[in-house]
């Protein structure tokens, strides 16, 4: 495994989060909207994944309504504290109606909820409290908040946030789903390490200024959703049935058309997989954390076996001849809306 520093300053006590390339996403792993949940086998893809070097896992307590950052504490509950790096957020509650409304949702057990941003001082320092016990630990390596608030000043969002890194309840802060415009209002009030946005090869939009800004400005880029929650695969074929609260039934992506389409692109690549003796999502997975600004890529497993694949991606070796194949191929796939 290969690991990449985020969150460096000239601050001389802020030397900067090590993170592995491949972070264990922990989304799926609390069941809530990819159709239910396994805990013992999330729990064992874990524990697999750090294994074989993959030492952070990103969570969040939306996910499962907690379950996510439960399943997620309990697989490091044996593991030193110092020797993985634990990355969750706040910001969305489904216990609270106040900020932006976000969507109607269910539980995993089919209770109906509704989700809200928001990311009011007093919220964050609830949120924060109730993810430190279900993690089982005393401090978050990485604070993100997990979308843009706009009931909220950014300003009282980031003070409340500092405050917690006083306390030493959180080592570093973070964004997720911020425009270059928002990190730069943040900014002003904090130190920000990251910004995690989703990024895949057929969600490239963020490269026209949200990854220039965070070049320019050292801000590492977690990329969620790097194969395209299971589209870039190549196991998704047109018929593909989803299990009914699965949320992927209903984007564009998995329309058949775009499977076929994908699948052609998909065609075109496997010669090189199979020449490096790797999966097509592999070979994906690996051209991802090449692009220019890209520090990690977030990598969900349901089991130990696609956990173990999902971390092996890091074996692979790509030239930068091999690296311009694929994004030749790439630039000819256009999907329909």
């Amino acid at each position: 495994m290969n690991y990449r520093k985020i969150g460096t300053s000239n601050k001389p006590n802020q030397a900067g989060l090590d993170v592995s390339v491949i972070t264990f996403g922990a989304w799926a792993a609390g069941g809530w909207m990819w159709g239910g949940t396994e805990r013992n086998e999330a729990v064992k893809a874990i524990r697999v994944s750090y294994d074989v070097g993959v030492t952070s896992i990103d969570t969040a307590p939306i996910y499962g309504q907690g379950l996510s950052e439960e399943i997620v504490g309990e697989a490091i509950k044996d593991i030193p504290r110092d020797k993985v790096q634990i990355l969750t957020k706040f910001g969305m509650r489904w216990d609270l109606a106040k900020g932006d409304f976000a969507m109607h949702s269910k539980k995993n057990d089919g209770q109906a909820i509704d989700i809200y941003r928001y990311a009011g001082k007093e919220s964050i320092v609830k949120e924060c409290e109730d993810s430190l016990r279900r993690l089982g630990t005393d401090y978050i390596d990485l604070y993100q908040i997990h979308w843009p608030d706009t009931t909220t000043p950014i300003g009282e969002t980031m003070e409340a946030v500092s405050r917690l890194i006083e306390q030493g309840k959180v080592r570093y802060a973070g964004v997720c789903n911020y425009n270059a415009d928002q990190m730069r209002e943040a900014e002003k009030y904090i130190h920000l390490a990251s910004n995690q946005v989703p990024y895949s090869m057929v969600k490239r939009d963020i490269e026209k200024q949200t990854v220039p800004y965070c070049i320019e400005h050292g801000k590492a880029i977690l990329a969620y959703s790097p194969l395209e929650r299971g589209l870039l695969t190549g196991k998704m074929k047109p018929g593909h049935q989803f299990a009914p609260d699965d949320h992927r039934a209903k984007l564009f992506f998995y329309k058949d058309e775009n499977l076929k389409r994908v699948d052609v692109f998909l065609d075109k690549i496997k010669p090189l997989a199979d020449d490096k003796k790797a999966t097509i999502g592999q070979l994906v997975l690996r051209w991802t954390v090449e692009q220019p600004g890209i520090t990690i890529a977030l990598v969900g497993a349901r089991d130990a076996k696609q956990a173990l694949e999902n971390a092996a991606a890091m074996d692979i070796h790509l030239s930068n001849e091999e690296i311009n194949f694929i994004t030749g191929h790439l630039n000819q796939l256009e999907l329909v809306p």
